[in-house]
């Protein structure tokens, strides 16, 4: 007995630690600060620069292939394997965007039709640039994800962190290891952990959908080089502080507004009950916390199974992601490169930023909600404006409006997160709503 609960305290604290590195520790290099998983990403990135477009567009085209065959074989023809099962029979939406994600990416990469779809701003955006991040992104965190969720780190941070949690934004403890993830790592990994999550019964629907729209915050390396793109990289510190307080403001309304406070508080089988987060007597919060992280790294057993669900992880994020990001995020960037929705959407902002004394409002309006589509979008078209505290504005809002097609709002359709197209659109008006009178307070008190 006494030999099995060190081999715990081992399993617990190892896999762990090397989990929090990699995802967590900020690590400085020629390029600035980022994470462990961010260097191998990149290194993977430049290896095979000349050759991710193509692989990408297989894997969609592969994705669109084996969702057809599903389709048209009917449900029981991955009932063998499960996983296969739920990654390529899905509903008809569901299906017709892999579809249509497909031709995208051919018509892209081999520069058919018109130039609208392949240009460098539109499809070539998408295959030639965030394609290979994703891509890298995904490798590493999908096969080491399960260091931080399956050997009890998400047990021991969910007792710590309940009493902060649930008071302040109606969540479990366990959320606040999401939110950390994507703070250092990226705001996929948030939304895949939570997602993970989700479909383990480990979260509500009400739970997952504010987490995943609230909590799968963009990384700290992603908000450099937003800010880089604004020529602002100097500002990062109080940049930095403006997005982290205006996302704490946001996330503790959010929750208690609709549509999320309409999301009903049920999980997603009816066997599930959820985490019990009290706290027994003759515990505390740390010493319940490490035993329930022990009973948790006691679980696993076989390395196999630990890169089984690695290579599983893989698979769902290039198969079920990519197509989303390919087919919503072409569509939301072809209508911000080629007509003016954008400029008229902006219109009715331009009072409000007058009367916030925001200088070049007329401009700074095309770019508040051009976000929706891609995060960078704002940026791009923001870093010829002249006033340092419109740039300023501008990069700080593109970060905490969060909801944006060509990524996270892909994700979060693409994943089993309980969330529509139009609870994304309500969100990221709210959230644009709530943190643009904070984001410009701020920037006015700095310049």
């Amino acid at each position: 007995m006494k030999k099995n609960t060190t081999i715990n305290h081992w399993k617990f604290i190892i896999p762990s630690l090397i989990g929090v590195f990699l995802f967590m520790v900020p690590i400085e290099t020629e390029d600035g600060v980022t994470i462990p998983i961010a260097i191998l990403a990149n290194s993977v990135q430049s290896l095979l620069a000349e050759q991710l477009s193509a692989i990408m567009m297989i894997i969609i085209v592969i994705t669109a292939i084996m969702t057809i065959i599903a389709k048209l074989a009917g449900k029981e023809a991955f009932a063998k394997t499960p996983f296969f099962q739920q990654l390529f029979y899905t509903s008809p939406f569901w299906a017709i965007t892999r579809i249509i994600a497909a031709i995208f990416a051919v018509m892209v990469y081999f520069e058919l039709g018109p130039e609208a779809v392949y240009g460098e701003n539109t499809g070539g955006m998408l295959l030639d640039s965030l394609l290979h991040v994703l891509f890298a992104v995904f490798l590493f965190a999908g096969l080491f994800l399960p260091l931080l969720t399956n050997f009890g780190l998400l047990e021991l941070f969910g007792t710590l962190m309940t009493k902060i949690m649930r008071p302040l934004f109606r969540l479990p403890g366990r959320s606040s290891v999401d939110a950390l993830a994507s703070w250092v790592g990226d705001g996929t990994i948030g939304v895949l952990l939570t997602s993970k999550q989700y479909e383990e019964g480990n979260y509500t629907k009400r739970e997952a959908a504010v987490i995943g729209t609230t909590f799968s915050i963009v990384s700290i390396t992603f908000s450099l080089v937003v800010l880089t793109e604004v020529d602002l990289e100097y500002m990062f510190i109080p940049f930095y502080l403006t997005i982290a307080f205006a996302g704490l403001v946001a996330a503790l309304i959010m929750p208690r507004i609709p549509p999320l406070s309409r999301k009903a508080d049920k999980y997603i089988s009816e066997s599930s009950d959820g985490i019990d987060e009290s706290i027994p007597s003759g515990d505390n919060v740390l010493t319940y916390g490490y035993k329930k992280a022990l009973q948790r790294a006691a679980k696993e057993k076989s390395i196999y199974k630990f890169f089984k669900e690695g290579g599983q992880n893989i698979l769902d994020m290039w198969m079920g992601v990519a197509p989303v990001v390919m087919a919503f995020g072409l569509v939301a960037l072809m209508i911000a490169e080629y007509s003016p929705v954008f400029q008229w959407l902006g219109m009715p902002f331009i009072p409000l930023l007058e009367l916030m004394q925001v200088p070049y409002a007329a401009e700074a309006s095309e770019t508040i909600l051009i976000g929706f589509a891609d995060m960078f979008l704002p940026a791009i078209l923001g870093s010829s404006i002249e006033a340092e505290i419109t740039r300023f504005i501008i990069a700080a809002l593109s970060v905490t409006q969060l909801i944006y097609m060509s990524e996270v709002g892909g994700l979060l359709l693409g994943s089993k997160v309980p969330v529509s197209f139009k609870d994304l659109v309500y969100i990221f008006l709210l959230r644009t709503i709530i943190t643009l009178p904070i984001i410009t307070l701020i920037a006015h008190m700095i310049f």
